[in-house]
């Protein structure tokens, strides 16, 4: 990106109550007088479960480092040992399900920083219990799983937020305000785009021994057993499996994909069509571009948003040099191309002199300060799972389309595809018993 015109540096028993008030309630959104009331004041100290420790999870846990760590799960015991000498007053668990049940009436949250398999097993057994929940992002493994975690923190009226962090950051807030102010006229395409690849690769032959420290069963968790082998799964090359992760797409779309979510108040698409290498039975893509169709709605005309990634990912869109990753608003006025930390409007001859409206969007007291509040006092988060449960189902169908090898209608009101039956095989999954969502 050439000259940006502007760059941004980036106790009462809770759970009857909660169940009691479902009907009233919007999942990490207004709760009520009274649920407000029985939450934790500002000044006490949420209690909180943490599952996963390491990586991503422990990134997680420094964000929340400032409430009261009482539980802690990780299947990796070096992880986990390194956690609890951090937090030595925390209980420490190798399994979630007996955390989540042993702690949950000890406890008012839970953060989710595991593997993308595991996040909608340890998410509904949470909520079901009644804790507030943060989850990261994919919120969930399949399209199916989504849609039940966001009706179920809906019915119990916990507070909620997925972990997509950047949402949280100045750029864009000013990215929003502008697409939504007309300065580019009616967005008719967006373009979204990651030149990272998590994919490619055959199912290893042999097995390898199980590191002492890990337990293999516990981290295959949900999913089919299959042999450990070294340097494929545990701790990161797990994106890659269909098994367990959903790609490129999984790992990024939910992050970049915010952003027209965000401005044009995006929900479900109607249609799907994905391109790539011929589809693999074990592997994701090392590259994918995914076109999703729109229908009208109040705050947009008919709109295409097409997603690239890995080897297709472009570096010229409509005869603009266009950075690593990043998404590009195509207007009846102009254009203008966004990523993490600035914006720029195209043709830079005409919006020379633009001046952005004035911030109308207040800033973030931080992601996780966001949900944590919200835990407290009902206040509402901004990537609640009622705005992130749309956002990962759209997601997850470009993986959908590309699986079925063609392009699928989309009947969200019913959650299936209605021009493929087989495509439905991809929209939900079986689990290994005592795994069940």
């Amino acid at each position: 990106m050439t000259k940006p015109i502007h760059s941004m540096t980036s106790p009462i028993d809770r759970r009857d109550m909660l169940s009691a008030m479902a009907g009233g309630m919007i999942a990490g959104g207004v709760w009520g007088q009274v649920a407000a009331e029985e939450s934790r004041s500002a000044g006490q100290r949420l209690r909180l479960l943490c599952v996963g420790t390491a990586n991503r999870a422990a990134a997680n846990i420094r964000e929340v480092r400032d409430q009261e760590i009482v539980g802690l799960c990780d299947v990796d015991q070096n992880y986990l040992d390194k956690a609890h000498a951090e937090f030595p007053n925390a209980v420490t668990f190798r399994d979630y399900r007996e955390m989540i049940d042993a702690m949950a009436d000890q406890a008012d949250a839970i953060v989710i920083g595991a593997s993308d398999h595991h996040h909608a097993p340890a998410a509904i057994r949470a909520i079901e219990s009644g804790l507030h929940c943060y989850c990261e992002k994919p919120l969930t493994h399949t399209v199916a799983e989504a849609r039940k975690i966001t009706e179920a923190a809906r019915r119990k009226g916990v507070a909620t937020q997925m972990g997509t962090q950047i949402h949280a950051g100045a750029n864009y807030r000013r990215v929003v305000e502008i697409i939504r102010s007309g300065a580019i006229g009616d967005v008719t395409q967006v373009h979204v785009w990651v030149n990272k690849a998590w994919g490619g690769g055959e199912l290893p032959s042999t097995a390898d021994p199980v590191p002492p420290q890990l337990d293999w069963d516990l981290w295959i968790g949900p999913a089919a057993k299959r042999p450990y082998a070294k340097g494929q799964y545990h701790p990161a090359q797990w994106r890659r499996w269909w098994e367990f992760g959903q790609g490129t797409l999984g790992d990024m779309g939910c992050h970049y994909m915010d952003l027209p979510f965000w401005a044009l108040g995006l929900k479900y698409p109607e249609n799907i069509q994905a391109e790539g290498e011929p589809p693999h039975p074990e592997t994701c893509p090392l590259g994918l571009t995914v076109k999703y169709q729109f229908a009208a709605s109040d705050q947009h005309g008919p709109l295409e948003l097409i997603w690239y990634d890995g080897n297709h990912a472009p570096k010229e869109i409509d005869g603009h040099a266009v950075p690593g990753s990043g998404v590009l608003f195509v207007g009846t006025e102009g254009k203008m191309v966004a990523t993490y930390g600035q914006y720029q409007l195209l043709p830079e001859d005409k919006f020379a002199d633009f001046q952005p409206p004035e911030p109308s969007i207040p800033d973030s007291i931080g992601h996780h300060a966001e949900w944590i509040k919200a835990c407290k006092d009902g206040t509402p988060t901004t990537c609640n799972f009622d705005y992130s449960g749309p956002l990962t189902e759209t997601v997850l169908l470009g993986n959908v389309a590309y699986r079925t090898g063609g392009a699928i209608q989309w009947d969200a009101a019913n959650l299936k595809v209605t021009n493929d039956s087989q495509a439905n095989q991809y929209i939900s999954k079986t689990y290994r018993s005592g795994w069940e969502v």
